[in-house]
């Protein structure tokens, strides 16, 4: 157990040197613990990005009976994987991740530029307004992370989902928890009609996961209120 303390040490100097190298002095980091199937302890890096944690890369200590398996018993270690979109969007401040599995021409162009050292500061592409709503839900506990939710409406609506945040929550005596999603079409304006069956089928999807009570309101007002 201690010398995965120490590892767990080493592993979190190193990486923070690292992304400090490459974004410099002052950045305010924050070790979020997560599950990874081949580490453990395995944790995420997420960094203060524009008013918000943006996380940046994935680590843990390595499971022994992986290490085990490569002949090296008497070793242990550690593993990370870093997010590169995400860093490209700190360096050159891309609002939004769904642009780099863009084939826009106006996106490509701004990153032909004829010496790897020049400068490139980020045009934003769509001016369409966000389509954002608002779900509450009543659960049976408070065993919920904040990612079983985003993975969940991210699987449903994919590239249309901007932003999936947990913006507030309390128990009196069940556990309640409210989450703000952000809907955006980048290639051109829909109302906000247009996101209902992903925003149905992401609500009916929760109900059957967690057996749980919704409330669902948006800007004009209250969607309406069901009992699972």
């Amino acid at each position: 157990m201690e010398a995965v303390r120490l590892v767990e040490f080493n592993l979190k100097q190193v990486l923070t040197k690292l992304v400090t190298h490459l974004f410099g002095d002052g950045l305010e980091i924050r070790w979020v613990d997560c599950y990874f199937p081949f580490t453990h302890p395995s944790f995420e890096m997420e960094i203060s990005f524009q008013g918000e944690w943006m996380e940046v890369l994935g680590c843990g200590v390595m499971e022994q009976q992986l290490v085990n398996s490569a002949g090296a018993e008497e070793k242990i270690g550690w593993a990370f994987g870093l997010g590169l979109e995400r860093l490209a969007m700190i360096l050159y401040d891309i609002p939004d991740i769904r642009l780099f599995w863009s084939e826009d021409e106006r996106f490509l162009k701004q990153f032909s530029v004829p010496h790897i050292d020049q400068k490139v500061h980020f045009q934003p592409l769509s001016k369409y307004p966000p389509l954002i709503n608002d779900i509450s839900f009543w659960l049976p506990s408070e065993k919920y992370s904040e990612n079983d939710f985003y993975d969940l409406v991210r699987t449903i609506g994919g590239d249309l989902v901007e932003k999936v945040a947990l913006i507030d929550e309390f128990t009196h005596p069940n556990y309640s928890c409210c989450w703000l999603i952000v809907w955006r079409y980048l290639l051109q304006a829909q109302g906000l009609r247009s996101i209902g069956p992903y925003r149905d089928e992401a609500q009916e999807t929760a109900e059957c996961e967690r057996g749980s009570c919704r409330e669902d309101l948006d800007t004009m007002g209250v969607w309406g209120l069901q009992r699972v």
